[in-house]
C-alpha cells in the first residue's frame, strides 16, 4: 500500500515497494506551461539519477514517466541522524568526499549536498535527491555545491566543526578548493554589506 513519507515545494514523496516521486503542479503557472515545465525537469532528474547510479551508490531508476518517477527504495540510515554519534566519521567523511568528486568530475552538480541527502546502508553511503541537480563543466558551480554543503554542515552538526576538512581531504580538485575560497569571500563580503546598511 503506498503511502506519503514526504512533501516538499516541488514534488511529493510516496513509498510502496519503492520510492515513486510525483512533481506538484504550480496553480499560478499556465496548466500548459506547468506541465512542460514539470515533465523537463522529471527528464533531467532521470537522466542525472541513471548517470549516478553508474558512478556511485545511488538509488536505481525503475521506470520514468511525464511528471512521476519510480525508484529503488534505500532502507538504511539518514547520515543527518547518526554522523554527529559515529565512531566512523572520518571514514563517513573520506567516502562522501570521494562521490562528491566523482560527480564532479562527470559534470554531475548535486545542488542539493546535505546530510539530509545521504543514506548509510551496508557501509556505503548513497545519494538521494537529485532534483536540483544540474550537468557544468564550470569550476564556479562545483565550488557553490561544496560551499552549500558546508553551510549545511555547521548548521546541523555544529557539534563537529572539522567534518568539512575531512571531506575535502577526500575531494580530488585543487581548483574547485580554490575557486570555494573566493565563493566564500564574496559569501562574508555580503554579510557585512548587510549588517552596514
Amino acid at each position: 500500500m503506498k503511502k506519503t513519507i514526504a512533501q516538499g515545494a516541488e514534488s511529493i514523496i510516496s513509498l510502496d515497494k519503492n520510492i515513486i516521486k510525483e512533481r506538484i503542479r504550480k496553480s499560478y503557472r499556465f496548466p500548459e506551461l506547468d506541465n512542460k515545465i514539470r515533465k523537463q525537469t522529471t527528464r533531467r532528474e532521470t537522466k542525472i539519477l541513471e548517470k549516478a547510479y553508474n558512478l556511485i551508490p545511488t538509488p536505481k531508476l525503475i521506470s520514468s514517466k511525464d511528471t512521476t518517477i519510480e525508484m529503488e527504495y534505500i532502507n538504511g540510515k539518514l547520515i543527518k541522524n547518526i554522523l554527529d554519534s559515529s565512531k566512523n566519521k572520518t571514514q563517513l567523511c573520506k567516502q562522501i568526499g570521494n562521490q562528491i568528486s566523482l560527480l564532479h568530475k562527470h559534470n554531475i552538480i548535486h545542488g542539493d549536498l546535505t546530510t539530509s541527502n545521504m543514506i548509510l546502508k551496508d557501509d556505503k553511503v548513497y545519494f538521494i535527491d537529485y532534483g536540483l541537480s544540474f550537468i557544468s563543466h564550470k569550476t564556479e558551480d562545483r565550488a557553490v555545491d561544496l560551499h552549500l554543503l558546508k553551510q549545511a554542515l555547521k548548521a546541523k552538526h555544529y557539534k563537529h566543526p572539522n567534518l568539512f576538512t575531512l571531506i575535502l581531504k577526500s575531494y580530488n580538485n585543487k581548483e574547485v578548493i580554490e575557486r570555494l575560497k573566493k565563493v566564500e569571500q564574496r559569501g562574508r563580503y555580503k554579510q557585512k554589506r548587510i549588517k552596514k546598511n
